[in-house]
């Protein structure tokens, strides 16, 4: 199940859009303001945003911004006023899509399906672990601000973990997979590997760990977001 954040501080606006999304088989968390999104995106795993521009404290521009250096989602911001340089203003903080009020549940649910759908496109070369991204078509590790520079093998060795999170590979299996079935080295070069990712990655164990199997070899869980 997705989970969509939805940011507004309309009351009104917020149970529709929970009442039409669950419907739709979406989680919907809800926030008042910017400050509570953003509890919520450091928290939990979202898959989209759905955000209101005029909202105190942090607005949705601030919001969007935010997403943006943080998280790799799809954002449509939400607006009162059909003003060309409000949309220029959200589109440049790097908002996917936008929407005026008032509109029809339904075309908003049409634009949420039509963003999966087009992330969805691009996704099988992003991987996402919590706040860590890998970008496997640019040869790219990131956590939103910080880019990690990983030597190919390592780079390698954490993208076949993190495709396929809770699965258990053995030294051999992955010395294949990274290093390939002509590699003549020895299998400790596996521990080796694991060994300097985990120190890279020693201050995101909430986000992901390398797990141990004795004997046989390791694999990768998600952290509490995942």
């Amino acid at each position: 199940m997705k989970n969509l954040l939805v940011a507004d501080d309309d009351a009104n606006i917020r149970t529709l859009l929970r009442y039409v999304l669950t419907k739709e088989g979406y989680r919907v968390l809800e926030a008042r303001d910017g400050l509570e999104a953003i509890r919520l995106l450091e928290e939990t795993a979202v898959d989209l945003a759905v955000i209101d521009i005029m909202m105190p404290g942090t607005d949705g521009y601030e919001l969007c911004g935010w997403i943006r250096q943080h998280a790799d989602i799809p954002v449509i911001m939400l607006t009162a006023r059909d003003q060309l340089e409000d949309k220029e203003k959200g589109y440049d903080r790097g908002t996917d899509d936008y929407l005026t009020k008032p509109f029809e549940p339904a075309e908003l649910v049409f634009r949420v399906k039509a963003l999966f759908r087009r992330y969805t496109r691009t996704a099988s070369d992003r991987l996402r672990l919590n706040r860590i991204v890998i970008d496997r078509q640019n040869v790219e590790v990131t956590d939103g601000e910080t880019e990690f520079f990983l030597p190919l093998k390592e780079f390698e060795l954490l993208s076949q973990l993190a495709q396929f999170p809770g699965r258990l590979f053995s030294r051999d299996e992955l010395i294949t997979l990274v290093w390939g079935a002509d590699y003549q080295g020895d299998d400790r070069t596996v521990d080796v590997h694991i060994k300097r990712l985990r120190q890279r990655f020693a201050d995101y164990t909430a986000d992901f760990n390398i797990k141990t199997v004795r004997g046989i070899g390791y694999k990768l869980e998600l952290g509490g977001n995942g």
